[in-house]
């Protein structure tokens, strides 16, 4: 037995873990109490073979849905370990706004299973300066150090950057979204050498329009990356009647 084990029982009992969705006390940390996991819908295939938008049933291999077959989008899919829900929605607002940095690993744990195969760098999606120095820190970043803990994949927060400060997105349109995060980031010097011919995981909490992900894969693709996948806590899907975070 670890000689600290003994003061890690005491810390466990004198703060017991609690569910990330709701606060209940739970059995281990990062695990959801049972209301909160029925509120969870996890993805994966079957999906749409270019952005990844979940299917009811499969269609192939190449099945791509109408959307991306009239406008391909910039990155190589987005993989979200949920769909947008209340319980999705509490755990990233904890994170993002009450500072409950576990919740940065709880996430990490749900996304791991969809770590896409070949992955080489992980990139959180850069905040401006202005609003780290606001919430102190970057919650993709958080999320992107979990992962990188568990997955042995490089994570690498200095080399996206956002260079321009852009209005809160929540309650604009697709077009409106696009223009405010439109030239929003940039590259670092030397990150040409960093990305030349590799796949990044870009990683981030909650995907909504997609307007802030195909911004930054196209700076990443000419930068010279292969490969750009977003890699998600939280997709919002069509018809679900929840309120979008912003981004």
């Amino acid at each position: 037995m670890h000689a600290l084990a003994p003061l890690a029982g005491l810390v466990d009992l004198a703060l017991p873990p609690r569910c990330p969705g709701c606060g209940e006390v739970t059995a281990a940390a990062h695990r959801f109490c049972a209301r909160c996991w029925s509120g969870l819908r996890f993805l994966g295939p079957p999906w749409c073979a270019s952005c990844h938008l979940p299917f009811e049933f499969d269609r192939g291999e190449d099945a791509r849905c109408a959307e991306c077959m009239a406008d391909p989008p910039v990155h190589d899919g987005v993989r979200a370990a949920v769909a947008y829900s209340e319980v999705a929605r509490s755990v990233a607002l904890k994170l993002k706004y009450s500072g409950r940095l576990a919740c940065a690993e709880t996430m990490a744990r749900a996304m791991e299973r969809l770590m896409p195969a070949g992955a080489e760098l992980l990139v959180p999606v850069p905040l401006h300066r202005w609003r780290i120095w606001s919430r102190g820190f970057n919650q993709a970043a958080l999320v992107a150090t979990a992962l990188a803990r568990t997955t042995g994949v490089r994570a690498d927060a200095e080399l996206l950057r956002r260079t321009k400060a852009t209005p809160v997105l929540r309650g604009l349109g697709r077009k409106g979204r696009a223009k405010a995060v439109a030239g929003a980031f940039g590259l670092a010097p030397n990150a040409r050498e960093r990305l030349a011919g590799r796949t990044v995981v870009l990683v981030d909490d909650v995907h909504t329009s997609g307007a802030t992900a195909d911004a930054c894969a196209r700076v990443l693709k000419r930068g010279g990356a292969a490969r750009v996948i977003l890699l998600c806590w939280a997709r919002v899907l069509d018809g679900q009647g929840l309120e979008p975070m912003a981004d």
